[in-house]
C-alpha cells in the first residue's frame, strides 16, 4: 500500500475497506457538528470538511463569540479540537468502535465548553445505525487511514487546478462526508428541474437545494462494496440523453448508464506516467462533454 507514482499512492480496496468504513462515521460525526454550528450556505456548502496538510479538517467554526476548529490528523493519528479562547484538547485514533469515538469525542468539545446536539445517526448509509451503539465498526489501519488521506491530497491539488480554468460559478474543493467523497463543481447559471431525491437517509429537500442549479461535478470516492474500485467520476444535473455518448479521455474511463455518470479508475491515473495530467484530461473532457449537450454558454464561463 505503501508504493507510490509522483506521491500518488496505491489504493487496495481490500486493504483499506474495513479502515475506510470506520473513516466515514467518523468523519460523518465531525461533520455533523460543522452542519449544526456553521452559518447554512448555498448547496449546502457549510457542511463538508476539507483536505489538510495533516488529514481532514472542519476549517475554523464561529462559534458563540468564538472560533473553534477540529482536524484529523493522520500523521500522528489524533483528532484535535482548538478553540480561540479555550486551548486545545486531542483524542488519539485507532482501532476503537465508533459508539466509543462518539462518546469521547464530545467528552472533548464538553471541556472546551462547545456544546453541540447533532443527529447521532449517519447519513447516506444502509443502515443508519446510531453512532452511539455503532460497536460494528472498529478497524483502523494506520497506512490505510494515510494512504486514503494521501490519495485525496493528490487529487485535491487537481480539483483545485481544474477549478481554476472557470470564472463562472464554482464550488470550492469538497469533502463530502456523506458519500466520503471529494467533488468539485462547475455551474452553468441556468436553474435545474426539481431533483427527485433518492439517497438513502438524506432529507428530500436537501438534495433539491443543492442540485437547484445546473451543475458539472466531478469527484473521487475510495469505492464501496458494491463497487469496490477507488476511481473518478464526472456527471451532470440535468444530464442530456447525448450526454453519455459522448467521446471522453482517456481512453481508459468509462460510461456507467446504471449510475448515469462517467468513471475513471484512480488504479488507471495512479499507474501512468502522468497522473495528473491524466486526471485533468478526464475533468475537462467530461466538463466539455455536459457543456456542450447541456448547450452552456461557455464563451462567458471559461477564461
Amino acid at each position: 500500500m505503501s508504493t507510490q507514482n509522483n506521491g500518488w499512492p496505491v489504493l487496495n480496496f481490500d486493504e483499506i475497506e474495513n479502515t475506510l468504513a470506520t473513516l466515514h462515521q467518523w468523519i460523518q460525526i465531525v461533520g455533523k457538528i460543522r452542519l449544526k454550528t456553521m452559518p447554512w450556505q448555498n448547496h449546502s456548502w457549510h457542511v463538508p470538511l476539507y483536505v489538510s496538510p495533516k488529514g481532514f479538517t472542519t476549517n475554523p467554526i464561529p462559534y458563540d463569540g468564538r472560533v473553534f476548529q477540529i482536524d484529523f490528523d493522520f500523521k500522528k493519528h489524533q483528532l484535535s479540537i482548538e478553540c480561540s479562547n479555550a486551548g486545545s484538547v486531542t483524542m488519539e485514533l485507532y482501532a476503537r468502535t465508533v459508539a466509543d469515538f462518539y462518546q469521547e469525542l464530545f467528552e472533548k468539545l464538553a471541556e472546551l465548553k462547545i456544546h453541540v446536539k447533532i443527529h447521532a445517526k449517519p447519513n447516506e448509509i444502509d443502515p443508519a445505525i446510531p453512532f452511539a451503539e455503532n460497536t460494528t465498526n472498529k478497524a483502523y489501519d494506520k497506512d490505510a487511514a494515510q494512504a486514503i488521506w494521501k490519495a485525496m491530497l493528490k487529487a485535491n491539488e487537481v480539483f483545485n487546478t481544474f477549478r481554476s480554468g472557470f470564472i463562472g460559478k464554482a464550488s470550492p474543493v469538497h469533502l463530502f462526508w456523506g458519500a466520503f467523497d471529494l467533488a468539485v463543481t462547475r455551474f452553468s447559471g441556468n436553474n435545474a428541474p426539481l431533483h427527485q431525491g433518492g439517497m438513502p437517509n438524506m432529507p428530500l429537500d436537501v438534495m433539491q437545494e443543492a442540485y437547484s442549479k445546473e451543475v458539472s461535478s466531478a469527484g473521487f470516492w475510495p469505492g464501496s462494496k458494491d463497487f469496490p474500485y477507488p476511481a473518478f467520476y464526472a456527471y451532470a444535473y440535468p444530464s442530456d440523453a447525448l450526454f453519455g455518448s459522448q467521446k471522453v479521455a482517456p481512453e481508459e474511463a468509462f460510461w456507467s448508464s446504471e449510475m448515469g455518470e462517467f468513471f475513471l479508475k484512480y488504479e488507471d491515473v495512479q499507474k501512468s506516467s502522468e497522473p495528473d495530467k491524466v486526471l485533468l484530461t478526464f475533468l475537462q473532457s467530461t466538463y466539455e462533454a455536459a457543456a456542450n449537450t447541456s448547450k452552456w454558454n461557455r464563451e462567458d464561463l471559461e477564461k
